[in-house]
């Protein structure tokens, strides 16, 4: 089966052309970050905008790439929340456009768990029952993963997400949007154990999160210093070393309770080195995590969770009722 998959959640406006839920066939990803970095931050309404601008030329690389015609697709999967509003509008009504118009079905798919899948796409896919740690810069969410369509949340971030920690932090350390990817970079030539940073709700004993604590603290220390003197790789280092621990405190936990053998990473921060080699040293099982490119926000991903999570909708039901919400 080939799934066209289209992904505009965020800042991002993506396509992709994936079989059997594992093979990608084109992958593109068009992003407006640089437009968000001049602001510290993502403007809805612009990234939204860009997207309109962006998904039909978006949409024909991906055909080249594939080398499909609408006639080669068996489906249409697009993501449905959670996300932007503006954003995820401009997906879902193209989506619903192409399904109509092709008369194809179209399935609707859930922005984390569609992360989830990226972690099935060209590598050997995880065994079920899995724990999987779904970070991103909105959402912080550990789940019990039993099998295709059927998940357990065990908990999630009560206020900041890690993604958003670093983002917030790596502003006030001067460093450009988005943050985690330059936190990472500094952090490689600092030291750790500079600044000694809270890990907040590491012994809570749930699954949940939170991380504006550690925001609080970073703003707190950063009055302190001379910003001319402050050792930026240091205090990347220290913050990047906060959210880690916390992060596969709580991962390695809920893997020992559950008793499974493997941990998939999914979402943006799963990109993170740091986060990959510590989870990897503190979990005695198998640590899967997404290929190059497919943990931050990409249609491949989206396309694997409708294969695996088959329920379209009828493109017949479109025509029916052309307000369908999903």
């Amino acid at each position: 089966m080939k799934i066209l998959g289209i992904e505009t959640s965020c800042d991002e406006t993506a396509a992709a052309v994936v079989l059997d839920g594992t093979k990608i066939l084109a992958n593109v990803v068009s992003s407006s970050a640089q437009l968000h970095s001049k602001t510290g931050g993502i403007i809805p309404e612009t990234a939204a905008r860009e997207q309109v601008k962006a998904l039909i030329p978006v949409l024909e690389e991906t055909f080249r790439f594939s080398r499909f015609s609408n006639n080669d697709i068996d489906a249409v999967a697009v993501t449905v929340g959670p996300g932007l509003i503006g954003s995820l509008l401009v997906g879902v009504e193209a989506a619903k456009t192409l399904s109509f118009a092709w008369k194809k079905p179209i399935v609707p798919i859930n922005h984390l768990i569609g992360h989830i899948y990226g972690c099935f796409l060209e590598q050997e896919s995880p065994k079920f029952p899995f724990i999987a740690l779904v970070v991103s810069g909105a959402h912080t969410d550990l789940l019990l993963v039993k099998n295709h369509g059927s998940y357990l949340w065990l908990g999630g971030t009560r206020d900041d997400a890690a993604g958003e920690a670093f983002d917030k932090t790596a502003r006030l350390l001067g460093l450009f949007y988005p943050g985690g990817p330059e936190i990472e970079k500094f952090a490689k030539s600092g030291d750790p154990k500079a600044f000694n940073f809270p890990r907040p709700m590491i012994d809570s004993g749930d699954f949940d999160f939170s991380f504006s604590g550690l925001k609080t603290a970073v703003t707190n220390s950063i009055k302190t210093i001379n910003k001319e003197s402050l050792a930026i790789p240091d205090a990347a280092a220290s913050i990047q070393e906060a959210i880690v621990d916390v992060l596969v405190t709580k991962t390695v936990k809920a893997a020992n309770k559950f008793k499974v053998t493997e941990v998939v990473l999914a979402g943006g921060v799963a990109a993170n080195q740091r986060l990959r080699k510590k989870m990897q040293m503190a979990f005695t099982g198998k640590v899967i995590a997404a290929g190059p490119g497919l943990s931050i926000d990409n249609a491949a991903m989206i396309a694997a969770a409708a294969y695996f999570n088959y329920k379209p909708v009828a493109w017949q039901k479109i025509k029916t009722d052309p307000g369908l919400h999903f």
